[in-house]
């Protein structure tokens, strides 16, 4: 990647043209940061940061910085630049970007499903220029009007003869020309797409199969040593006095360190690193957490909605129209902490010396783990490398916080190489949650049972930090609901409990949506109208997510007869650019819940990868199940409970429900998908519940509720 690495960028124009070393066309372009999801015009580009490289051997390389999170970010942004270069898909490839300013035009990296809808209109357009500038150097090739050449199949077509240049014999040429301007490129229209919107398989999962596919725990690195660590028990605690003597006699155990996250014990390889932590005899100063425990964190919460908060909306007449109202409804709702218990624990490998700090990680955000290794290494940027792998999996846990500083402070300390990794028990009782959340609802109905009237109160800890005293994805599915209710208003409340927290798969969607829909279906009843058809009115002027609303129900056969016993429950939501609505079909036998079907209607714009959208609804389907009727962090004497998935368990293979997906064909800019199938399950799943049983479910996880 040297020869990509060593290019000079400015911020002249749209793109960047040169030779690489390996000769051939390298194409930078913008890919906006975080934040930045509009389509960008010729005079809002600000900077080069990433590239596709054409070369003489005909393969396509394209070289990305955003992490592949298991979501197939890096096939469906790859089929966008396919699509409009004309390339063979069979000659494309990817790499990972390396840790440069030029490729952080915000955050580098995967978050807030937002891949894919911040780069669909860059790298179509690189692609495009490419072609273009591919197609000219075929026409002075051949003395021809470029008009009287087409791109094909990763080759340049003469019209008049049909004769045929392949795309790495022009490579060469195509980079000495000027790029073209940005406002003179011409994208597709919807309708001539020949790789977007077509189901298309990974070019991720060869590699997973074969095993050449590299995650953190892979790395070995000459002269490797091996480290785990000894955390306080109770969040905000920290090491007071230690004796390492019986950790250093464990057979294979080389040094025993203190850091600031706690003791490092450093082995020959990982075990002995484990054993040697079970010896280690340390006093843990366990600070104000230390009395704390999931009785008084509901206590906390309950009384925080007791009183006014800080208004995140307020529309019309606000909480005043409930004194007008025909009927009032009022209910509080709840949800636990959660962690994100990736299939893959935390890993880090990191090798310091004197003036270089090397690092490899899985990661969502590697500009984020740059910067930790910096700050740890106490070394300037430019002597961090830092290699970005795959992940087993993150839902916004794998950020490159503690696990790189840990990895990066060790190997400084000793000067070696040093992998860490996290047992399955580090990870649930360090992680940083999802917050606890408390919601108080109020509603007015007139004569006619519409909803007139809605309020909200909800008190969770910030998921990243407060703005003007709120936070914005505490109330994040409430405040942005879009039913036509004439009087609104929310209010939030920080309860001031300090334990972590951090974004969760949907954010505060996954929490939230579960209350607004459950309340919704609440004042469906009590409106005497059916939940879905309450929606429809409260959606008409909503298009997309009526139509999903309305999609959904005809595949699931709303309002047919059911098997006895069976009931099913709707939920809609519209989160991350995407628009969802899923109805589950449920039973309960024996006190138990069994999901059975569920059927999940999504418009995500125009999708990019059909079996890519598919894919991301399971698993954000099975992820928010789990949640639903498992999830559920607690804590006593200011520790975490569970320790691994015999408590925090999943849902198992033979408990999965049916899932069938239909998208909604659009050809609007694409939403995002990787979080957007998980909100509306648990709701779906509850109102369900309530239909089968005549029992409203108010808590997560559901079974903490006795069906009968």
């Amino acid at each position: 990647m040297s020869a990509i690495e060593n290019v000079k960028l400015n911020r002249r124009g749209f793109l960047k043209i040169s030779t690489a070393a390996a000769g051939g066309l390298l194409v930078g372009f913008y890919m906006p940061g975080k934040g930045e999801l509009a389509a960008q015009s010729a005079n809002t580009i600000k900077n080069l940061n990433a590239f596709v490289h054409i070369g003489t051997d005909d393969l396509v390389t394209f070289i990305i910085h955003k992490p592949e999170n298991g979501q197939g970010t890096t096939t469906s942004l790859s089929q966008l630049l396919a699509e409009e270069l004309e390339v063979d898909w069979k000659k494309i490839r990817w790499e990972y970007a390396p840790i440069n300013p030029v490729y952080g035009a915000g955050l580098q990296g995967t978050v807030g499903s937002q891949a894919i809808r911040s780069t669909y209109t860059p790298l179509r357009q690189a692609g495009a220029a490419a072609r273009e500038m591919l197609i000219q150097a075929a026409a002075q090739q051949w003395g021809i009007d470029k008009a009287q050449c087409r791109a094909e199949n990763s080759t340049v077509i003469n019209t008049v003869t049909n004769a045929k240049l392949s795309y790495g014999s022009l490579a060469d040429a195509a980079s000495k020309l000027p790029a073209p301007a940005a406002n003179t490129i011409q994208l597709k229209p919807a309708t001539a797409f020949k790789v977007v919107g077509k189901p298309t398989k990974r070019l991720d999962t060869p590699e997973k199969i074969t095993g050449k596919a590299e995650f953190a725990l892979d790395v070995v690195r000459p002269g490797m040593l091996y480290a785990v660590v000894a955390r306080c028990p109770v969040t905000g605690g920290s090491v007071d006095s230690f004796d390492p003597t019986a950790a250093r006699a464990v057979p294979g155990v080389k040094h025993v360190v203190q850091i600031p996250e706690g003791i490092a014990i450093v082995a020959d390889n990982t075990w002995a690193a484990m054993e040697g932590r079970k010896a280690l005899v340390v006093q843990w100063n366990e600070g104000e957490n230390a009395s704390l425990n999931t009785a008084s964190i509901r206590e906390i919460l309950s009384k925080a909605i007791a009183t006014p908060g800080n208004v995140a909306k307020r529309q019309g007449e606000g909480e005043a129209a409930l004194a007008t109202a025909a009927k009032q409804v009022e209910a509080v709702y709840e949800a636990p902490y959660l962690a994100h218990a990736p299939m893959e624990p935390f890993t880090c490998v990191a090798d310091v010396k004197g003036d270089s700090c090397e690092v490899w990680v899985g990661s969502q955000l590697p500009s984020v783990a740059n910067g930790n290794a910096i700050q740890a290494s106490g070394l300037p940027a430019n002597k961090i490398n830092l290699h970005t792998l795959y992940m087993g999996g993150g839902f916004g846990s794998r950020g490159g916080g503690a696990y790189v500083t840990e990895t990066v402070g060790i190997s400084k300390a000793l000067g070696v190489p040093i992998k860490v990794t996290y047992t399955r028990e580090d990870d649930l009782s360090t992680d940083r949650f999802r917050p606890a959340s408390y919601m108080r609802f109020k509603a007015g109905l007139d004569s006619s049972g519409k909803l007139t009237a809605w309020t909200a109160r909800v008190s969770c800890s910030s998921f990243a930090g407060l703005q003007n005293g709120l936070d914005r994805e505490g109330v994040a599915g409430i405040s942005d609901i879009l039913y036509n209710i004439p009087n609104i208003q929310v209010e939030y409340r920080e309860p001031g409990i300090k334990i972590p927290t951090n974004y969760w798969r949907s954010v505060g969607h996954s929490q939230n949506t579960f209350f607004t829909e459950s309340f919704i279906d609440e004042l469906a009843i009590a409106a005497g109208k059916d939940p879905v058809e309450f929606r429809r009115e409260l959606l008409a002027d909503q298009p997309r997510l009526l139509g999903a609303l309305n999609l959904a129900a005809e595949k699931a056969g709303w309002g047919k007869p059911l098997p006895a016993g069976r009931a099913m429950g709707v939920a809609a939501v519209n989160c991350f650019g995407s628009f969802n609505a899923q109805i589950a079909e449920v039973s309960i036998v024996q006190g138990k819940v069994r999901v059975h079907r569920v059927v999940s209607a999504v418009d995500c714009g125009q999708a990019i990868n059909p079996a890519g959208v598919e894919q991301q609804m399971q698993s954000a389907i099975v992820y928010g199940l789990s949640a639903a009727l498992r999830g559920n962090i607690t804590f006593e004497k200011g520790r975490v409970q569970q320790t691994n998935f015999h408590q925090y368990e999943p849902l198992r293979i033979d408990e999965m429900p049916v899932i069938e997906t239909y998208i909604v064909p659009s050809t609007n800019n694409p939403g995002g998908m990787g979080e957007v199938g998980t909100p509306a399950i648990a709701p779906a799943v509850g109102n369900a519940i309530f239909k089968a049983t005549g029992k409203r479910v108010r808590r997560m996880p559901f079974s903490l509720e006795t069906f009968v």
